[in-house]
Formats: structure tokens, sequence, C-alpha cells
């Protein structure tokens, strides 16, 4: 698994350092899952940021504008659709094999972590092209993804377009 060291050594110092973990507690028993440790400690380090101009990632504080709770609601309800349910390999939800939208893309692509079948097995990523039916399956956890993103690997996101310079963020307004 890759480590917030690695990230940060990427992306920069996180600055938002969040370490109350009342609003992680709070969004987790009202979806009826844990999320995983290594997503809870990015976000808990970075806060809601816009990475390369290109992929949010929010925090589930209340006081902030851009909230991961919220849009964990609102993707819920879309991906649920009867017409946009076809796009995903996998129901969207809380149960185990289900998937669960943490993050998006200004490129129009939809993040989802896929609930583990039982509690040893890893989580995993799913990028789904919104342009498209297309979608993919990463066998790695939600910070080897976003390290290879970083990396500039193709995760479906292309980050060398938007970081030439190499990868940044900054805070959503």
């Amino acid at each position: 698994m890759a480590t917030l060291p690695e990230i940060t050594a990427l992306l920069g110092e996180p600055r938002f350092n969040w370490s109350d973990p009342a609003p992680w507690i709070e969004l987790e028993q009202e979806l009826g899952i844990e999320f995983p440790a290594d997503f809870r400690e990015i976000v808990d380090a970075y806060g809601s940021i816009e990475i390369n101009r290109q992929l949010y990632l929010k925090h589930p504080a209340g006081h902030l504008l851009h909230s991961l709770g919220e849009n964990i609601r609102g993707d819920l309800e879309l991906w649920r659709e009867e017409d946009m349910a076809e796009f995903l390999p996998s129901p969207v939800g809380a149960n185990p094999g289900d998937l669960m939208p943490v993050a998006s893309a200004t490129t129009g692509e939809a993040v989802f972590l896929c609930i583990p079948d039982n509690p040893s097995s890893p989580w995993r990523v799913v990028v789904q092209e919104f342009d498209s039916p297309a979608w993919t399956l990463y066998e790695m956890t939600f910070s080897e993804w976003l390290l290879a993103y970083l990396k500039g690997r193709d995760v479906v996101l292309c980050s060398r377009n938007f970081a030439p310079d190499g990868p940044f963020f900054e805070f959503l307004p």
C-alpha cells in the first residue's frame, strides 16, 4: 500500500491536517460503511482540494463548502438512476461488492471505492468515464491509485496534460 509520505513527496506538504474523527464517524454511520484508512488519512491531511486542476477530493467536515458527504449523497442518487446504473460494473451503495463514489474530475470521470466482499479483502478503485459507458477496475488501494495518478501513470485520468511541471493541489473555495 502506498503511504502518505510517498504522496506528500509528489503533491507537497498537506496543510489541512484534520484530527477530529467525528465527521467521518457521522458519515460512516449514515452510509453504513467504514472508509479505508488510507483514504481517510489522505483526505484528513489535505482536506477538500483540487489536484492538478483536474481531480477533486473532498473532506466530510460539515463546515466546508465542498463536503464529501453532500457529494456522496448526490452521486448515489445519480448513479442509482436506471439509465446510469448500466454504466457501472456493480450497483452503488454500502453492501459488499458495491461501489461508493468518492471523487470526481473536471474531465468527467467518477472515482469509486469498491467495497470488499469480506473484511480481509482489500478495497479497490473503479474509475468510470462519464462521457462513455467505459469503466476500469484497478486492483489497488486508493492510496496506490492516487500515487499512480500523481506519477502520471494511466489510471484513466491523465495528469500529464494538467500538470506538466509536476503534481500540485489547491484548496477548493
